[in-house]
């Protein structure tokens, strides 16, 4: 379904359970990061009306995300640590075209977007699967669903806004180029790490 070409690693979750604070405050970035890039969209292309509610509404449901992965963190005596940046999404924030007429920045933006939430489906779906604490497996099964949404919203609004451009062939070429991505990555305690 998300058209990803290298799967993550199961054992992926093996290095996530020797420190699962860290994995939960990477976790909780990701949420605000994502939270973050619905406000950028919005506010770099307000023209597109049904667009920006429905950025609106995801930048809701991701602050909502980040205080359900923050609560996570308290529950188990923690903090949330602090901030560090994405490799995995600095990398793929390198493939959207930059200079170009609006339409085209906007549809890589949305196709980037779309496959972040693609791996982050991916990579919730694999410790939904085969993190051993029960409570986790239910957690993060909610939000692969949820994720699941989001990608394919992104993939909607890229294919509407598209106007002329083939979308199908430009995926592609975003998933090519996240498969090379990938493969340095699926060794840390993060969720694209």
């Amino acid at each position: 379904m998300l058209g990803l070409k290298l799967p993550t690693d199961p054992y992926w979750v093996n290095i996530v359970e020797r420190n699962i604070d860290e994995i939960l405050t990477d976790h909780a970035f990701c949420e605000q990061k994502a939270a973050t890039n619905a406000i950028t969209i919005m506010v770099k292309f307000p023209e597109y009306s049904d667009l920006v509610s429905a950025m609106v509404e995801l930048a809701r449901e991701e602050l909502q995300h980040f205080e359900m992965v923050h609560d996570r963190i308290k529950e188990r005596g923690s903090v949330l640590g602090r901030e560090r940046r994405d490799d995995y999404v600095w990398e793929l924030n390198q493939f959207i075209r930059k200079g170009h007429e609006r339409h085209i920045v906007l549809v890589d933006q949305l196709l980037f977007s779309a496959l972040v939430e693609a791996r982050s489906c991916e990579r919730f779906k694999v410790l939904s699967e085969n993190i051993s604490d029960p409570s986790l497996r239910e957690f993060y099964r909610e939000l692969m669903i949820s994720e699941a949404g989001h990608y394919t919203m992104f993939l909607g609004f890229a294919r509407k806004y598209a106007n002329g451009i083939d979308v199908e062939a430009r995926w592609q070429e975003f998933l090519a180029y996240e498969d090379q991505v990938i493969r340095r990555y699926g060794k840390k305690e993060t969720i694209h790490g």
